[in-house]
This record gives C-alpha cells, structure tokens and sequence, in this order.
C-alpha cells in the first residue's frame, strides 16, 4: 500500500539524511521524496511516498516523531490530500505531428517549452493519474526523455500540517 508522510522539520543540515537513513533502516522504499521550505524559512516540509504494510507505516511514524529535527509527522490518506508532481516530457515530434500533439497538451493542462525539428519538450503538472493517462497518450511519440519532481502533497481543506 501507498502512503503519502507529510514532515516538518527544523531547516538544518543532515536532517534529510537522517530521515532517509530511518527507511532505509526499516526496508521501506521511497518512491518519491521532495523538500522545500515552508512560508518560515528555519522550517522545511518533506513530502514522502512510500510503499509498505500498515504495521511498518506506524512504525516509521513514531520514529520521525522521535528524531530531534523533527517538529510534526502527518500521515495522509489519499481521501484527504491534493497531490501534485512536475514533470518535463521531451518526445519524437515530426512536423506532421505536431498538431496532434498540442492538442493533446492543450487537452491536458500541457504546455510545449521547447520545439526543434524533430523534438518537443513539454511541461505538465498533475497528479500521478493524470500524468500516467498523459503518457499512455504520448507515448506512441516516442518518450525521448522524462524529468521528474517528487510528489507535493498537502492536505484538502482549512487543517494544516502545523
């Protein structure tokens, strides 16, 4: 199963570190991992999905909660959060294919940011399942190369994290 950890930490070096090294240590993979600073610069928010059994899901969360860097663990469920991944898209783009393409970008909330003759690199930010229904779209293209953000999540309505 999924589970999307959001954290907040003390701005400081190591911290990461630390953090990744308590997964690594429970044999939980990281499927992805983003951090940014938060609206208070000495505080930063990790954003981790993670694949594992409840059990282990507890687990980890009492341990984040224990690490000294750490100011609040929040574990969200996919009913209650906004999630959002960046990703660059560079693709096989002959000129007679290039209307199709935009209009699938166009379509898609997809915006070409770069153009030669025989490439497109495009931009499109989303949730995961938009994002796998926009390469099941492109990829008979032919997908040259993709980027990736990790995932950002936060969670749906007035709560917060703090």
């Amino acid at each position: 199963m999924k589970y999307t950890v959001s954290v907040l930490v003390e701005n400081h070096a190591g911290v990461l570190s630390r953090i990744s090294g308590l997964f690594a240590r429970r044999g939980f993979n990281i499927d992805s991992l983003a951090v940014g600073a938060t609206n208070d610069p000495t505080i930063s928010r990790i954003t981790i999905i993670a694949d594992g059994d409840e059990h282990t899901a507890q687990q980890l969360e009492k341990q984040l909660n224990k690490l000294v860097d750490t100011i609040k663990v929040r574990m969200l469920s996919a009913d209650e959060l906004i999630e959002r991944e960046l990703q660059l898209i560079k693709i096989n783009a002959a000129p007679a294919q290039r209307s199709e393409i935009l209009t699938l970008c166009d379509l898609m909330g997809a915006k070409v940011i770069d153009l030669t003759a025989t490439s497109m690199t495009i931009e499109i930010s989303d949730s995961t399942e938009v994002l796998q229904r926009f390469h099941s779209l492109i990829e008979g293209y032919g997908i040259k190369e993709i980027v990736r953000t990790g995932t950002i999540a936060i969670q749906k309505g007035a709560v917060t994290i703090r």
